[in-house]
């Protein structure tokens, strides 16, 4: 396992029993080759599908994985069922199933939001914990590109730290969001979205939109 697949909140010890993901068998004239990893997205997916039986079974699928190994991670998820909540059957109840992904990574946060077909709401909704007034998108030349306009107060919880909340935003949907509050808006689009939630403070910022890789396999193995 290289430095780069392993977590940088994580030590390891010989005899260690950890979960990676196996992202390349190459045969060499030694034998074959496992390369592991503690940090790609697909090691997140393969958790939840062990530990959400409708995961596993194609009721809920994950649809895309943002992931800041160590610290936090988006996943989206859609249900194939029009009768089952996707994002509560992910969370499980009293929050076990989530929780039981999260101390497996060592602590690492997990956001379950609900995949729309919508760009304006799935973009909504890549943003929670924020509450979000209206996304808009007006640049003709790159459909790739919004501007998500929410609540002065909630400015700074739309960024997150560091702007880590709307840069997994922007991975998670595949746009570049730019973020304004409601004071530098001269109108808002009604008919864009809508929500209600905490707080913050100003300072706009732009997310620059990342492809989120999707692997092949998880396994368990001895450090």
């Amino acid at each position: 396992m290289g430095k780069q697949d392993q977590m940088p909140n994580e030590n390891y010890e010989s005899h260690d029993r950890i979960k990676v993901y196996v992202t390349k068998v190459e045969n060499t004239s030694k034998g074959p080759q496992v390369f592991v990893s503690r940090t790609n997205p697909g090691l997140v997916k393969r958790l939840f599908e062990q530990e959400v039986p409708e995961i596993f079974d194609g009721v809920v699928e994950i649809v895309g994985v943002a992931r800041e190994a160590g610290d936090r991670t988006k996943i989206a998820v859609r249900a194939t069922n029009p009768n089952v909540d996707a994002v509560g059957t992910t969370v499980g109840p009293k929050g076990n199933r989530v929780q039981a992904v999260v101390n497996e990574l060592s602590g690492e946060n997990m956001d379950v939001v609900q995949w729309e077909e919508n760009p304006s709401d799935f973009i909504a909704n890549a943003l929670n914990p924020a509450q979000v007034i209206a996304v808009q998108f007006n640049d003709e030349d790159n459909e790739r590109a919004c501007t998500v306009i929410v609540p002065d107060y909630q400015l700074s919880l739309a960024i997150g730290k560091k702007g880590q909340n709307a840069r997994l935003a922007a991975k998670l949907t595949g746009y570049k969001i730019d973020i304004k509050p409601e004071s530098e808006v001269e109108f808002v689009d009604d008919d864009e979205v809508n929500n209600d939630t905490e707080d913050a403070t100003p300072a706009a910022t732009t997310a620059d939109a990342t492809p989120v890789a999707d692997t092949p396999t998880e396994s368990e193995t001895n450090e």
